[in-house]
């Protein structure tokens, strides 16, 4: 894996951690044995099948304007 690969999958993680500080109930849904593997953005569906058993979690990236003082 590549420093960039790595680099983004930790930008993912604290976007999904973000997530789920801002909506708990989202946490309450995960698996007891959930288990966070990031997925190529375009996948293709046949390559999903192989997940049926597992809960997929999709990250969105979000971002708030921060207002400086003058």
């Amino acid at each position: 894996m590549s420093n960039q690969e790595v680099n983004h999958n930790i930008s993912l993680t604290f976007d999904f951690v973000r997530e789920l500080i801002k909506n708990p109930r989202l946490a309450e849904k995960l698996p007891d044995d959930f288990e966070l593997t990031f997925l190529e953005k375009d996948i293709p569906p046949t390559s999903l099948e192989n997940l049926e058993h597992k809960q997929l979690v999709k990250v969105k990236n979000t971002f708030e304007l921060i207002e400086r003082k003058k």
